[in-house]
């Protein structure tokens, strides 16, 4: 991971782009903002601008059409950027993997730094794989 350090002593923006999928981890994304979780406790906060964004979260499987998205999504974000895939779909192609709207892994088409996967990965998962990301990123000890 090519990450500057220095840009994580400030709070992390965080851009959600969803693929085709059946939206479970969108909806438990969003369950890790609620205060029952409270993701922003570590400093990630979602942006709406992909500008603004030091990483990028990754949901759904993407096809040859919205490939061509997620490279320019990729292109505009800020660089260095850390991307996240989250769930089976996102990892794998999960239970989409032998339709017809299923191309290959997004990591074919962009680099991705993590995988977390699940169908869909827990609010519980997911906060400790931002916290085993953030550690590893600033160079400690996990």
């Amino acid at each position: 991971m090519s990450f500057a350090v220095n840009a994580l002593t400030r709070s992390l923006n965080v851009f959600h782009l969803a693929g085709s999928a059946c939206n479970n981890c969108d909806i438990e994304i969003l369950a890790t903002l609620t205060p029952k979780y409270d993701l922003e406790r570590f400093g990630l906060v979602l942006v709406g601008s992909i500008r603004h964004a030091d990483l990028i979260l990754l949901s759904g499987i993407f096809n040859k059409k919205s490939a061509i998205r997620v490279k320019e999504v990729y292109e505009q974000a800020p660089k260095p950027v850390v991307v996240v895939a989250i769930g089976g779909c996102a990892c794998s192609g999960g239970m989409f993997r032998d339709s017809y709207n299923w191309d290959q892994p997004v990591n074919k088409y962009i680099p991705i730094d993590a995988y977390l996967p699940g169908c869909p990965p827990k609010p519980e998962a997911m906060i400790s794989a931002v916290v085993k990301l953030i550690t590893k990123l600033r160079g400690k000890k996990l």
